[in-house]
């Protein structure tokens, strides 16, 4: 399905939501894979960005439209909105403000309301800073629900790549599945032709 923002590939691509508070460095995490730069100045997103990022996997090339959401609260009315028709997310939080982790929750409630049963990755962004606000161990939030979680730093590169490479391999193993279950739908009938079944029965058993 085409989306607004998109443009038509003939290779898999997939929608993914970057969500989390403003100030987490969700923008200049993705600038860093388009460009490879590092942005110092920090600018509120107005509104929503949507970048195309390609990765290569064992099932070929596919494509992530990175919609990168505002996370202000006086933007918060267009969050459901974008949720539509994702199908894997990224949630940010800043381990050098204790905030942005306690509203991850609320992050993920959103999200899930529309998006449900996607693949999901928690990352704690900006460890290159010394005074870290959360600590590693004090992270569970992904143990509760089942998430990957990541500690990152687009600053110094530190685990930049592996959200988008967790998110390309469970989502290629989905299409991986869905192809060969479309072999096998699409070659059932001879299947069963070739097939011959065979019914227990009991010659003892009563007959009412």
């Amino acid at each position: 399905m085409a989306l607004p923002n998109q443009q038509t590939v003939d290779y898999p691509n997939f929608k993914l939501v970057l969500v989390g508070d403003g100030g987490t460095g969700k923008t200049t995490f993705v600038k860093r894979h388009l460009t490879g730069e590092f942005e110092k100045k920090y600018e509120p997103t107005i509104g929503v960005e949507v970048h195309p990022l390609d990765f290569f996997t064992n099932c070929g090339k596919i494509r992530f439209y990175c919609w990168d959401t505002a996370g202000q609260e006086k933007f918060g009315g267009l969050r459901d909105g974008y949720y539509i028709h994702g199908q894997c997310a990224i949630i940010m939080f800043d381990v050098t403000a204790r905030l942005t982790y306690k509203n991850v929750p609320t992050w993920h409630r959103d999200l899930c309301r529309v998006c449900e049963n996607i693949p999901i990755v928690l990352c704690g962004n900006k460890v290159d800073v010394k005074n870290r606000q959360v600590k590693a161990k004090q992270v569970t939030f992904h143990r509760k629900k089942n998430l990957q979680y990541y500690e990152i730093s687009a600053k110094s590169n530190y685990n930049f790549e592996r959200p988008f490479l967790y998110l390309a391999r469970k989502l290629a193993g989905i299409l991986l599945a869905g192809i060969r279950t479309s072999i096998l739908l699409n070659h059932l009938p001879l299947l069963l032709r070739r097939c011959r079944l065979t019914w227990p029965h009991n010659n003892n058993m009563k007959q009412s």
